[in-house]
């Protein structure tokens, strides 16, 4: 298996994991809190003359989600305390360096994410974490990772990235009429949700995610006038194919080739991770943290 192929198994476990933490941390399921008799009673939605209960919609909730968040909150208890155990730890530049490798290689890093970097970066902590303990025991030679490093020179590059925001309109004179309210104080995100004719970013405040200086998924145009903002600002209106768009640079990375160096202990846990027959897991570590599960089996 490849580093790239290897990445791309591995973040897209994270973002799985972190999309239902989120639900149950940001969305409608963060207001669910243990409730006595009365709440089990209380009334949740009215559709006619039915009703639903609290209790039942919480009682739904956990048959559908309740196992899978449950287990993912057992996981990440069982790698945190293993870690411990083995003196295992992340430094904050290898947090950083592989937050930063997950935003130029897929971009899509919405408003929920972006409000709860924290929760996301504890998501990639304990990723990195299960990496170092199921590889401890591996022994990879110097010279080994040196050669991997120089043939996979590629996967630790990072282009230049914008972290962009933007509203379309189809005509000149409303992406001035945006500008105007923009200087005027107005929040882009909501100019973006009345105005922007993007269907598909315009619920998300104008979000585009994160954006390299290779991507075909926005005009050029677009990392042109990006380059020449600055962080937290938004543009003048720019001519596009389907109208005028308006940006907003929310971040700036800058293009970095990591060293051998920055990197070796990354190389050392995918090389050892490519000879895996098995995939990442843990419970390999349930056992030895005395896991005891009381969810029903099907």
């Amino acid at each position: 298996m490849s580093s790239k192929q290897l990445w791309s198994i591995i973040a897209g476990l994270v973002l799985l994991n972190v999309i239902t933490i989120l639900l149950f941390t940001t969305g409608p399921f963060s207001s669910l809190q243990t409730f006595g008799e009365k709440d089990k009673k209380e009334t949740v939605a009215k559709i006619g003359d039915s009703s639903i209960t609290r209790q039942e919609w919480i009682a739904e909730l956990e048959n559908r989600y309740g196992k899978e968040v449950l287990k993912e909150m057992v996981d990440e208890k069982v790698v945190l305390e293993t870690a411990k155990k083995y003196n295992i730890k992340v430094t904050d530049e290898e947090l950083e360096r592989e937050l930063t490798f997950i935003k130029t290689m897929y971009g899509s890093f919405d408003q929920q994410q972006l409000q709860n970097e924290d929760r996301w970066k504890q998501q990639i902590k304990t990723s990195i974490l299960l990496e170092k303990l199921v590889t401890k025991d591996v022994n990879i030679s110097e010279k080994e990772m040196k050669e991997y490093y120089e043939n996979h020179k590629d996967s630790f590059k990072i282009p230049e990235t914008y972290h962009l925001s933007h509203i379309v309109v189809e005509k000149k004179s409303q992406a001035e009429q945006i500008y105007n309210e923009l200087k005027n104080g107005t929040p882009f995100s909501v100019l973006a949700m009345e105005k922007s004719t993007d269907n598909f970013t315009s619920s998300q405040g104008g979000n585009l995610g994160f954006i390299t200086s290779e991507s075909s998924r926005v005009p050029k145009k677009y990392i042109e006038v990006a380059s020449e903002l600055k962080k937290k600002h938004f543009s003048k209106p720019i001519k596009i194919e389907n109208g005028y768009a308006v940006l907003f640079l929310h971040d700036k990375i800058k293009q970095k080739e990591y060293s051998f160096k920055e990197v070796k202990s990354q190389i050392q846990r995918q090389m050892a991770l490519e000879q895996m027959q098995e995939p990442l897991s843990a419970s390999y570590f349930w056992e030895e943290q005395q896991v005891e599960w009381y969810y029903e089996e099907d």
